[in-house]
């Protein structure tokens, strides 16, 4: 290994190679094909970042003037923006005293500034299949002179639908080029390509075959809870005795969100991470929580790949995954580099048959999840939760009493009894009074002031005029002009 390597890691304290990175890079240095396999966080990332930045000709070096000039030399997939990121970062520790060129493309960003950066030139290029094939697509990007190319997490691109974009990016690398594999399941699809595509690969597989894929210094736990009472047992697991980072894995985008909030609500330093979200908040969410300056990630299985945050204590299932791969790979992000960790699954009562297809899959023993509750004694003893804990840290705001609209004073019925301009109510006379007929029934023009009808004198009329006052009033409009008196008629 090159010193400026081997310096750069020191620095950072990594000085012991793990099993996939020893029995790794001998291997690949020669330039030969692989296909590496083992546990999620065992350092698959500098086993092929390491042969990849030694392979890799440096701005100093004479042979770099025979090269095309600011083309890519070597090219690494990743499934997720993430991951993309992560070995990014890797590759820009290890590579800090060579001065390689290292770039991260991803979508959910603007071009400029890749596009910038491809124009000055770039020696490895990091990205997830979408974008780079966007790039190839706008000629900005030229992956036609790699030396290598890395396939990580190789099974979550087959899952995601990436496949037939992995196979366009290799058939526009050169037939020259090593391509090197990797993952922690080898599902078929993956190696029919790895057949296709790669010349006489070495498999290299970092435990025997007996070993489960994974991480055995994880302790699991399996419990069979209510929907409802899961944020209240999560609450008081985050007060444990050894609880430190939390990551807390749901099913949907919404379903992150309403555990983030409800958390934040009860007072823990809590963020989503998903889908819906925009890249940066994505990134300041997952820095802040490298950073310590975050303690409970509630994440979709975007994250489930590849993120190695440090300090993760526990892992939990908010509901049960979708099979076994989703399974090791989410309890992978505890229990890393050698760590311990705490892994806790909540299965529904429609999940339960599901449970039982994973838990046989990976010979577990958990066939039979024991129902649990917030208030469940053995949840205390497993988790090592003092007695008395209660599920906030901070008392619940509040509620606010709701003004009361003149909607809500009116009734069903809404602004019937409201005056809708702002005013006061009119009453039932005012409102009459203001009525004004303008036409007659006949059609024509009524007088502003109608002058007063003339009645004949007698009895007979003014006993007609009191007994009858309305209706004949109203004869008298209908009338025309000149067709006499009431007494007439």
């Amino acid at each position: 290994m090159l010193p400026e390597i081997c310096d750069a890691l020191e620095r950072a304290n990594i000085v012991t190679p793990f099993a996939i990175q020893e029995m790794t890079l001998s291997v690949a240095l020669m330039g030969t094909d692989l296909i590496g396999q083992a546990r999620t966080g065992t350092g698959k990332t500098l086993a092929f970042g390491i042969p990849v930045l030694q392979r890799s000709v440096t701005m100093n070096d004479p042979a770099y003037a025979d090269l095309p000039q600011g083309k890519p030399q070597a090219l690494i997939v990743a499934p997720t923006r993430e991951l993309a990121l992560q070995v990014s970062n890797d590759l820009h520790l290890a590579s800090k005293d060579l001065g390689l060129r290292v770039l991260t493309v991803y979508g959910g960003v603007g071009y400029d500034t890749q596009l910038d950066t491809l124009a000055s030139g770039v020696d490895i290029v990091v990205g997830t299949p979408g974008r780079l094939i966007d790039l190839c697509n706008r000629r900005a990007l030229d992956i036609s002179h790699v030396h290598a190319l890395v396939l990580d997490e190789a099974d979550e691109m087959l899952d995601l639908g990436f496949l037939p974009d992995v196979e366009r990016i290799l058939s526009m690398t050169p037939e020259t080029r090593q391509t090197m594999l990797f993952s922690a399941t080898m599902p078929a699809a993956i190696v029919s390509l790895a057949r296709t595509h790669m010349r006489h690969p070495m498999n290299i597989r970092a435990e025997s075959s007996y070993d489960t894929t994974m991480v055995p210094a994880t302790a699991q736990f399996i419990y069979l809870a209510h929907d409802l009472d899961k944020p209240e047992i999560i609450a008081r697991v985050l007060q444990a005795e050894d609880a430190g980072k939390v990551i807390v894995f749901t099913r949907t985008k919404r379903q992150a969100q309403r555990v983030a909030d409800d958390l934040t609500e009860r007072g823990f330093d809590a963020s989503p991470l998903h889908g819906d979200m925009a890249q940066v908040a994505r990134e300041k969410a997952l820095t802040k929580f490298r950073e310590d300056k975050l303690r409970v990630l509630v994440a979709t299985d975007v994250a489930a790949r590849g993120i190695d945050v440090a300090g993760v204590s526990h892992v939990i299932n908010y509901t049960c995954p979708e099979d076994d791969k989703t399974y090791v790979h989410r309890i992978g992000r505890t229990g890393r580099a050698g760590a311990t960790g705490i892994a806790i699954t909540f299965v529904d009562w429609a999940d339960l048959h599901r449970w039982k297809m994973i838990n046989k899959t990976l010979d577990l023993p958990f066939d039979e999840p024991q129902e649990t509750y917030s208030t469940s004694e053995h949840l205390y003893h497993d988790q090592g939760i003092a007695p008395g804990t209660k599920g906030r840290i901070v008392d619940a705001a509040p509620q606010q009493p709701r003004e009361r609209t003149d909607r809500d004073r009116g009734g069903r019925g809404g602004g019937r009894d409201s005056n809708r301009d702002g005013g006061e109510r009119k009453t039932g006379g005012d409102r009459n009074r203001d009525r004004n007929r303008t036409r007659t029934r006949s059609g024509e023009t009524a007088a502003e002031n109608p002058p007063p009808v003339k009645t004949t004198d007698g009895p007979s009329a003014d006993g007609e005029a009191r007994s009858g006052g309305t209706r004949n009033r109203n004869r008298r409009r209908r009338r025309s002009s000149g067709a006499g008196t009431a007494a007439e008629a």
